[in-house]
């Protein structure tokens, strides 16, 4: 760090940024809980609107699509517009969005306020993320700062689960979307009022047009196939011809970067090891957790009889693991520690958690089964999230610092398309597998009949979650084998590239007054 630079921290440091945590905690909190809370709701919001089966996936579908879609070109916008003002825009949007959910009176309603709701969340979130990244220079209040927003970003959607439940238990299917509308005015208001960004650190160079297109149509076509493979299959002709576009746009995608003068991803962003490592590592964690919430939900409320408000408390557990591995464990040893002996432990944790769950079956206990692998799960994915959500910065110039958390959203929201296809699919055959091997016992009908379709759901959701231990491992390898950053402030190996210098993991410059 250059001597200027070393004595100027106190103009660096913004004073109200305690307060902006707050708000920007509030805001990823509301898009997080987005992810799941309407999952509860969806089979009453059929009902009422008229929804085919069919076509209820759309519900689901048209959030993700937006979402991952545009989420590299939200990044961009925050960089180049203000990440404060992509921020405030993108909580009102999303309000808005929500409240033409919420008073949906038919389909074609319901499935474009979804839509908007991603299109605002892609550029809500990352702007989130860039800013609690410039925001935070000092090592230890950073750590603190990442520990609290890893607790939100791996818990929120265990949170999503309960208070759908209950909004949809005791008051209606659309107050899980009237319900954003308070936390984003709050989080929108305080944020105006309190956060300040730091001058210098927009991006003014012109908009990578093609790099928008070629992205933006590129992981649309890769959500869509994996979401398509769920219900149509593998070698469904829909989704072979999704998987290929989305390699051939995503392929010139990388191409049209490396050329043009004003890239939408610098693959400087996305090559350096670190951060590299934090979006493959992340990614794949993802996939198994969103396929466990998955199995989990129908374990609790099929196989054991739980109603949605008792499932979503369920969960609490993991949601106590994650804010307990998140702010007492990672962010109390990440200024300690080098962040892979945070990461990569912590995703093996995760899956000594996710192989208790490989026992479970039809009578299974939930204090002695399910609820101890919770706790190591959630403590597993709370203390690699931290170091994680914090990495994806590492080294970056504040210019690139919107599309570099963007790029960590995209990895979270294609693992999240891919867990819940793949491990689904996973679940699915084994199920029929079994349901095959027994079928006797399935057409003797009665109670006998009953318990062998419980059985054969049980045994495809321990089937699956065999692969999610596997993706889990793997996990851990990626971030024990490309994270080589030292802890903040150790002088241990640092990647080269724009600001890698920089102890904090990104160059901030002086907050504007």
């Amino acid at each position: 760090m250059s001597k200027t630079a070393a004595t100027s921290p106190p103009a660096a440091v913004d004073p109200g940024r305690w307060k902006a945590l707050v708000f920007i905690a509030l805001a990823q909190l509301m898009v997080v809980l987005d992810a799941t809370i309407v999952n509860i709701a969806l089979p009453s919001a059929q009902t009422d609107l008229g929804i085919s089966d069919g076509n209820r996936q759309w519900v689901i579908t048209a959030y993700a699509l937006a979402f991952g879609g545009l989420l590299l070109f939200g990044g961009r916008i925050a960089d180049k517009w203000g990440r404060k003002n992509a921020f405030v825009v993108g909580l009102i949007g999303f309000a808005l969005a929500s409240a033409l959910g919420g008073a949906a009176t038919g389909e074609a309603m319901m499935l474009g306020a979804r839509a908007l709701q991603g299109a605002f969340g892609a550029l809500l979130a990352p702007a989130a993320l860039s800013l609690l990244a410039v925001t935070f220079t000092d090592a230890k209040e950073r750590a603190k700062a990442f520990g609290i927003y890893g607790a939100i970003a791996g818990g929120g959607g265990a949170v999503g689960l309960i208070l759908g439940g209950f909004l949809t238990e005791y008051l209606n299917w659309r107050w899980t979307f009237f319900v954003n509308i308070p936390f984003a005015i709050v989080a929108a208001v305080g944020a105006w009022m309190v956060i300040r960004e730091p001058a210098g650190s927009r991006n003014g160079a012109r908009l990578d047009v093609p790099g928008v297109i070629l992205s933006t149509l590129g992981l649309v076509a890769l959500v869509y196939g994996f979401t398509r493979a769920e219900s149509a299959g593998w070698s469904d002709t829909v989704t072979v011809a999704m998987f290929v576009s989305s390699v051939l746009l995503l392929a010139a995608f990388v191409f049209v970067e490396s050329r043009v003068k004003s890239p939408l991803l610098p693959l400087r962003v996305l090559l350096e090891r670190n951060r590299g490592g934090v979006y493959l590592s992340l990614g794949l964690a993802v996939i198994s957790m969103f396929g466990l919430f998955l199995f989990l939900t129908y374990y609790l409320q099929v196989v054991k009889g739980f109603s949605p408000v008792k499932t979503g408390f369920a969960f609490l557990p993991m949601i106590a693991g994650m804010i307990t591995g998140s702010t007492q464990i990672g962010a109390r040893l990440m200024t300690r520690v080098a962040p892979r002996l945070l990461m990569g432990p912590g995703f093996l944790l995760a899956g000594a958690g996710m192989l208790m769950l490989t026992q479970l079956e039809v009578g299974s206990s939930y204090p002695a089964l399910i609820l101890p692998a919770q706790l190591l799960l959630g403590l597993g994915m709370g203390t690699a999230f931290m170091p994680a959500m914090s990495l994806s910065t590492h080294g970056v110039d504040p210019a690139d610092a919107g599309v570099a958390s963007a790029m960590v959203n995209t990895s979270q929201q294609v693992g999240g398309a891919i867990g819940t296809a793949l491990l689904n699919t996973i679940a699915a055959s084994a199920t029929t597998a079994y349901l095959t091997d027994h079928a006797a016992e399935a057409a003797a009908g009665g109670p006998a009949a009953q318990l062998v379709q419980a059985q054969a759901m049980v045994e495809g959701y321990a089937s699956a979650i065999w692969w999610a231990v596997g993706i889990l491992v793997a996990s851990a390898a990626i971030a024990f084998t490309l994270i080589n950053t030292g802890r903040p402030g150790s002088g241990g190996p640092v990647a080269s590239g724009s600001g890698a210098e920089e102890d904090a993991g990104i160059k901030v410059p002086v907050i504007a007054h």
